[in-house]
């Protein structure tokens, strides 16, 4: 059995020497990775600035207090808390501030793009609540409006709506169905997790004024430690607060708040937001690039994307998601199986693939990359063996972005 320092080298060397397009994951900066592995590791810290459980927290408070006031600056909330150890973390404990167990929720369908704490049966969210869900068109893959409406009328009785996606490559209304979910006496949540470093930089619509509570992960677009946070009105603070200590966690990850924190101070640098508009073209040209590559063997769902990630139906290529996953994989070619909506397939096979952006664009990518690197995926698939052309390409990107 290898040692963990010799399984960290080689975790080190599969990420230096590979092509990652998995749309929830992405490169820390340095400065992130060194707030990791401070000694804030060493230190328990029950409760919040100024009310601890414990002694010793006064450097602990001033960590936390400056992450809390730059995700409030950042995203123009009145209230942060930057203590959930995950963005489902950041879900459950939402749910148990603003709903009993037994209340009825609308949220946005798993096959169709939502997520796992959105209600699935096996997940806790589906444990204790009434999920309802709505999904999308079948003719455009868009969200179905006229359902999610229907749904609302005919369950008067909803007392939430979660919206947000993991696998939905199109703006999500934020205002508009923030709107309706209010004229049927809903609260509303929108659950960003990734798309939360878009409306950091002003690229997608931000639900923090028309939401009660908005939740994110912190490791995919907005470039942070794996984490969670949530985002609410002044209205809800002490409610939520209390979900997460000491409703759903004890002590904070105190390192990976400080790492958080760096994150924010990256994210509210002007640079960040030119990262991002590189990260959304990126994604275009990767879409058009699969249909320019072989429109039969690669249907990009909704024809497009407005954001970080590519959904792509690979039938056309007479192989499965999974299928799909392990060839790129054994090439350096990384994305993952993902379902697609009303798919014939299981969800141990699937019959697409998602594709994303963010570590190839943090890399210096940009859109002329993208058509280089569908060609690789297509030759992949289609039996060549890429993997020196792969290693040549992340060498190139690397200098690139060592020269910039």
């Amino acid at each position: 059995m290898p040692t963990i320092e010799q399984l960290i080298t080689r975790e080190r060397d599969r990420q230096t020497h590979s092509i990652n397009l998995i749309a929830s994951e992405n490169y820390v900066s340095d400065y992130v990775l060194r707030m990791l592995g401070t000694v804030f590791t060493n230190k328990y810290a029950e409760g919040y600035p100024g009310k601890r459980w414990y002694g010793g927290c006064e450097f602990t408070d001033q960590v936390e207090q400056h992450a809390i006031d730059l995700a409030k600056e950042l995203f123009h909330a009145e209230h942060a808390n930057v203590q959930p150890h995950s963005g489902t973390q950041a879900n459950l404990a939402a749910y148990l501030a603003l709903i009993k167990p037994g209340d009825k929720v609308l949220a946005f369908r798993l096959e169709h793009g939502g997520h796992l704490s959105h209600g699935a049966p096996f997940n806790a969210s589906g444990k204790y609540y009434k999920f309802v869900h709505y999904g999308v068109r079948k003719d455009d893959g868009l969200i179905d409006e006229q359902e999610y409406v229907r749904l609302l009328k005919e369950n008067p009785d909803v007392k939430l709506v979660v919206t947000g996606a993991s696998s939905y490559p199109r703006a999500i209304p934020f205002a508009r169905m923030a709107a309706i979910a209010r004229e049927h006496g809903a609260m509303f949540m929108a659950d960003i997790a990734h798309i939360s470093g878009l409306v950091a930089a002003g690229e997608h619509e931000s639900p923090v004024p028309v939401s009660d509570v908005v939740t994110m992960s912190t490791h995919k677009t907005i470039r942070g430690p794996r984490g969670g946070m949530i985002l609410c009105t002044a209205k809800h603070a002490g409610k939520i607060d209390r979900a997460v200590f000491p409703g759903c966690q004890g002590g904070p990850l105190v390192h990976v708040v400080a790492a958080k924190a760096a994150m924010l101070e990256e994210a509210v640098a002007p640079g960040f937001k030119t990262y991002i508009k590189q990260v959304i073209a990126n994604a275009k040209a990767m879409a058009k690039a699969f249909t320019e590559v072989n429109a039969k063997r690669y249907r990009v769902l909704t024809g497009g994307t407005d954001n970080h990630m590519v959904m792509v139906d690979v039938t056309g290529t007479g192989k499965n998601g999974l299928e799909i996953e392990k060839l790129l994989g054994e090439q350096n070619l990384y994305v993952n199986k993902n379902f697609i909506p009303f798919d014939p397939r299981p969800n141990t096979e699937t019959s697409g693939i998602r594709v994303g952006s963010p570590m190839i664009t943090t890399l210096g990518a940009v859109e002329a990359d993208m058509a280089r690197v569908v060609q690789l995926m297509d030759k992949a698939v289609s039996g060549e063996n890429v993997s020196k052309q792969v290693q040549a390409m992340m060498e190139e990107l690397t200098s690139r972005k060592r020269a910039g």
